[in-house]
């Protein structure tokens, strides 16, 4: 490509955190006819991606930590979703590994690359690609609305399946319980928070309250709410897991932690009120 063909001359950032492979990299394409900036840190890359435009992103994936390079381009298709998006990394097996994530990148480059390749995949990838029909994104709160039923069916065999939970001797009506209202409880409170972890902290769940005297009057032991409650998370997040190519990654991080506080509270708020149905038995 020559430098005076200004059709394919494109503005890229260029992110890696070994200063000699951006100074070689970054001279081989600025030779080429390309614009380049670098960075040398996530944030270095995350601060020029929020305030300025560019056509590609060139980033690695390690940068120290594992996966740095999600980071980044998570930040540029958030921004800028019609950049060309490459990812280096030196594990070849990275795309089976990460599949679910990878649909979001344009070309994976693995070490040892050519370096005079990068410049010729930039404008082959360029002239070739039609502007990309994105899948809709959705919000956790969304994928777990619409996943409420497969969650507690899942929960239900879950606890079918735990040896201390199945001994207890009830129908699915009652092993499910107040469920069905907890996983609402949970969606409204990702719908109020909008993303912080604090807002709704001190929220008080009835459902959480009226589970707890349910599962003492049925004979679960507190350890068997506490169980309960781990299968209910597990089951959460493998249900996220199975939706990662709906979701709205620049939510995930908030919600995930907001999912946590909300269980861990309901659980909290279960067994205050499994041990004053204690207590009143007791007296």
């Amino acid at each position: 490509m020559a430098v005076n063909e200004r059709s394919t001359v494109h503005k890229i950032l260029l992110v890696d955190d070994d200063d000699a492979v951006l100074a070689m990299t970054s001279a081989m394409l600025e030779s080429r006819g390309f614009e380049v900036t670098v960075a040398g840190s996530v944030t270095e890359a995350l601060r020029h991606i929020a305030s300025r435009s560019f056509d590609v992103l060139i980033t690695d994936l390690h940068m120290p930590n594992p996966d740095d390079g999600f980071t980044v381009i998570t930040a540029m298709r958030h921004f800028q979703p019609d950049a060309l998006t490459l990812l280096v990394s030196g594990y070849p097996d990275v795309q089976g590994a990460m599949a679910a994530i990878l649909l979001e990148v344009d070309e994976i480059i693995v070490k040892p690359f050519e370096i005079n390749r990068i410049g010729e995949l930039i404008q082959e990838k360029h002239l070739s690609r039609r502007p990309a029909v994105r899948a809709h994104k959705e919000r956790i709160e969304a994928v777990l609305r619409r996943s409420s039923s497969s969650i507690v069916a899942a929960c239900l065999a879950g606890a079918q399946q735990t040896e201390e939970l199945s001994g207890v001797s009830l129908g699915d009506a009652e092993r499910i319980g107040y469920l069905p209202s907890l996983i609402e409880e949970l969606v409204l409170r990702l719908g109020q928070t909008g993303g912080s972890v604090t807002k709704q902290a001190a929220r008080k769940s009835p459902a959480a309250a009226a589970h707890g005297e349910l599962r003492n009057v049925q004979g679960y032991t507190p350890a068997m709410l506490v169980q309960e409650s781990r299968i209910l998370q597990t089951t959460i997040f493998e249900t996220l897991q199975c939706n990662l190519e709906h979701l709205d990654f620049s939510q995930i991080l908030p919600d995930v932690m907001t999912i946590a506080d909300e269980v861990e509270s309901q659980l909290t708020q279960a067994m205050d009120s499994y041990m004053k149905v204690a207590r009143k038995t007791a007296a």
